[in-house]
């Protein structure tokens, strides 16, 4: 891996015009910037005033500046840590990881889908550099695809992805409800907890999360640094306070479990022989690690964005690993009974554990710092989604995309986008009145969509583009290859995999049905079929909003042009790009 700058960085911007041409204020084309671009490379936008570096690449994938850049390499990290949320995912996912397969799965498992998953954050770090736009993998599938299925790359990459974004707070946000009922009922044993008021909690929170995302940039940032920083502090405390104050020994048994057991005493959570059933647990795994492309969709906000933005990806990813799996070590070597983790009353399988192995305070006063912890997550998620919302509807692929890619002028935050994802949210959450295997389908859209989208422009960059990708300052060098292919192919294992029910043959009936094929699939087959019924005549891909005629790679021919020209304008001599290669910057 590679974090030089390209000698020949920092040259286009965005203006009125576009010529190959020498021009007053910029000279350089889009193939002196280290970016793989929508935009020729003989381009040269010329403007009016002089960009920042940062600009200067962000209007060389064609598009202009409509955000402060607030967002450091530290206050990026801190989002995407907050959207991982290590504790809070760890807690909200525990039925899986544990449920499947026992302390096995936990342990080998983490190490085995963390290797593949560090493989996928590396390959869309070096995505991010090259191209570091709020659009993302949408982006990138648009400009890697192979002439005339850019459009279809990007509008497949660019939905699966929202579907996962969107969710990613309704999903947090109903683990954070459960957490907080059942504290109230550790406190209270008579009470329990009801649908109906699992709910209603869900949709305050969300409420909250949606007020909180579309206040300015800087408190935003603010507001995810302290965050963040609560969710280290909080993992710290809670792998520290368990085995030092579990009361196991009270219960007559050793402090921890013995090694032998912890590794290789398998439980029989489903129908499926171990093998697959440890691919069946990775689902906690890819959701908890889900979190990590936040930096990419925040590029267009933080400052020398095609270094600090794939850093902080990888940094998330990295880091996020490392903590997640001493965690699931400590929760392995620790359990005393996973059936009655799973099947207690309380209703939620982290504070039954936690009640399990530490006295009630000490079990209540950790319980309440992963409730803490998963309130920032909740918020980085709403966030991250707002930014993701707000590119594909500047791009035009939703109804009504010209209300939520406003920008507030206020607070310079895509706040009509935060509203259309946290009305979204709220009525996702009502799967939960169809049982909790219904409203578990959340959680498997939100690994499988993530992962698809993730997946989909590493696979492109690694077996149809090749050489011909142009790579920015942070880069895999010789790795790129291996890299993509390892992440390809993990992705189609785990497709299938997390689409498979806990049990087969007769014991199987819609409440124990997995219900993924019908939450993804579903949206994902109409998606399908509105393009080949009429997306395919309207929608190519991203639409750059800087005054110009674009070429994109041959078959892909791209057209922005700025608000309130008319076509005989951008057709004069001044805006039609001249002897610029039909073949997009790869």
């Amino acid at each position: 891996m590679n974090g030089d700058r390209n000698p020949s960085t920092a040259s286009a911007g965005y203006g009125r015009h576009l010529s190959t041409a020498s021009a007053t204020a910029r000279r350089k084309s889009v193939a002196d910037e280290p970016v793989t671009s929508v935009l020729a490379p003989g381009a040269v936008p010329v403007f009016d005033r002089e960009l920042t570096a940062d600009e200067e690449v962000l209007a060389s994938l064609g598009y202009k500046p409509e955000f402060k850049r607030e967002f450091s390499l530290w206050t990026s990290f801190c989002v995407s840590f907050a959207v991982l949320g290590l504790l809070p995912s760890f807690a909200s996912t525990l039925y899986y990881g544990m449920g499947y397969t026992g302390t096995p799965g936990m342990v080998w498992g983490w190490l085995i889908a963390m290797a593949f998953i560090q493989c996928i954050a590396m390959g869309m770090a070096e995505l991010c550099s090259s191209m570091p736009t709020s659009g993302g993998l949408y982006y990138a599938a648009a400009v890697l695809a192979p002439p005339g299925y850019g459009p279809l790359a990007s509008w497949l990459t660019g939905w699966s992805n929202w579907l996962a974004q969107v969710t990613g707070a309704p999903s947090v946000n109903y683990a954070l409800a459960s957490m907080i009922l059942a504290a109230g009922s550790m406190g209270n044993p008579d009470y329990v907890p009801q649908n109906y008021q699992v709910w209603l909690l869900t949709t305050f929170i969300m409420i909250i999360h949606g007020i909180i995302s579309s206040m300015p940039t800087r408190w935003i940032a603010t507001f995810n640094s302290y965050g963040s920083t609560f969710n280290i502090i909080a993992l710290v405390i809670v792998v520290i306070a368990i085995p030092a104050g579990t009361n196991r020994p009270s219960q007559g048994l050793p402090r921890f479990t013995k090694s032998s057991t912890v590794w290789g005493n398998w439980y029989d959570g489903t129908d499926f022989p171990n093998g697959v059933a440890v691919l069946m647990s990775f689902i906690a795994v890819i959701w908890t690690m889900s979190g990590y492309d936040a930096p990419f969709h925040l590029s267009e906000e933080c400052s020398n964005a095609n270094l600090a933005s794939p850093r902080a990806i990888v940094m998330t990813s990295g880091f996020g690993g490392l903590f997640g799996w001493f965690l699931q070590l400590v929760v392995a070597y620790t359990v005393v009974d996973i059936d009655d983790v799973l099947d207690s009353d309380l209703g939620q399988p982290w504070a039954s554990y936690l009640l399990q192995v530490l006295p009630q305070k000490t079990a209540m006063a950790l319980l309440a710092l992963t409730i803490i912890a998963g309130f920032s997550m909740g918020q980085g998620c709403m966030i991250a989604a707002s930014r993701v919302t707000f590119a594909y509807a500047r791009d035009g692929c939703f109804p009504g995309s010209r209300w939520w890619s406003q920008v507030n002028p206020r607070t310079h935050t895509p706040v009509n986008a935060v509203w259309f994802n946290c009305t979204i949210g709220i009525c996702l959450t009502l799967l939960l009145f169809g049982g909790a295997e219904v409203i578990g389908a959340i959680f498997s859209v939100g690994a499988i969509g993530a992962f698809v989208a993730f997946t989909i422009p590493i696979t492109i960059r690694t077996f149809f583009v090749g050489n011909r990708f142009r790579r920015g300052p942070w880069h895999l060098g010789k790795y790129s290859y291996p890299i993509g292919v390892a992440s390809t192919c993990f992705t189609l294992v785990m497709i299938p995999i997390l689409c498979l029910p806990s049990v087969t043959g007769s014991d199987l009936d819609p409440s124990l049905m997995n219900y993924t094929c019908l939450v993804y699939g579903g949206p994902m087959l109409f998606i399908i079929i509105w393009w080949f019924v009429s997306a395919h005549k309207w929608f190519t891909g991203p639409k750059v909003n800087i005054a110009h005629q674009m070429l994109g790679r041959e078959g892909n021919v791209l057209e922005g042009k700025e608000e309130g020209m008319d076509d005989s304008d951008q057709a004069s001599p001044g805006y039609m790009a001249k002897d610029v290669d039909k073949s997009a910057a790869v």
